[in-house]
């Protein structure tokens, strides 16, 4: 992790690694691609795009995802409320970022064609702008995480009734920064053969 600028406002990574992995069949967080596995491919990223405290939240698989990143820098966060959805993971781990953070940025760890280089980007674009919001947007249609909420925004995220944020990037539209990505790095691994094919297409790459 580099150092930051002084003037540089603090920004956290919030990695959600909460799923029941119900229709992969098995704990997708420890399937390896590309000679790592999904959740600590995440929570590399997040450290290496100078995210300052990435912070882990987990689920069902609590012991396994933290034993497989306990070497690298990061807050694990128990979600007790995992099984209601994806928007308390979000909740815990807004809830969990601490007071000198400006911002976080939050992202699936299951989503494995997001770089280092995106939430890079989206960093650089929230400090350019001042923008509350900085949102990733696919083939110039879908947004999606990583997505970056100012703190002044954790309220809302922590009150979302589904999902992982379309309810905040809708109600504070004309006030988002939108990064577009390639539609094809709209992939999160949910079933064996999504996982399969993503498998192969990285190790050629």
């Amino acid at each position: 992790m580099s150092p930051r600028a002084p003037d540089a406002r603090r920004v956290a990574g919030i990695v959600l690694a909460a799923g029941s992995s119900t229709r992969m069949g098995r704990n997708k967080l420890l399937l390896e691609i590309g000679g790592e596995s999904l959740v600590r491919r995440a929570v590399r990223l997040a450290g290496e795009a100078d995210l300052d405290p990435v912070i882990l939240v987990t689920g069902r698989f609590r012991e396994a995802v933290e034993r497989e990143v306990r070497d690298l820098a990061c807050v694990p966060v128990f979600n007790p409320d995992h099984a209601a959805g994806i928007q308390t993971s979000a909740a815990a781990g807004v809830a969990a970022v601490a007071g000198d953070a400006e911002a976080a940025v939050v992202m699936l760890a299951d989503m494995p064609f997001v770089t280092g280089r995106m939430v890079r980007t989206l960093v650089a674009r929230y400090r350019e702008t001042n923008a509350p919001l900085v949102v990733s947007t696919y083939g110039g249609e879908v947004s999606a995480p990583p997505i970056l909420y100012d703190r002044t925004l954790f309220d809302e995220v922590a009150l979302m009734k589904q999902g992982c944020g379309r309810e905040v990037v809708r109600r504070h539209r004309e006030r988002a920064v939108h990064v577009d990505w390639p539609a094809g790095r709209l992939r999160d691994l949910d079933r064996p053969d999504e996982y399969e094919s993503a498998r192969r297409e990285l190790a050629d790459a």
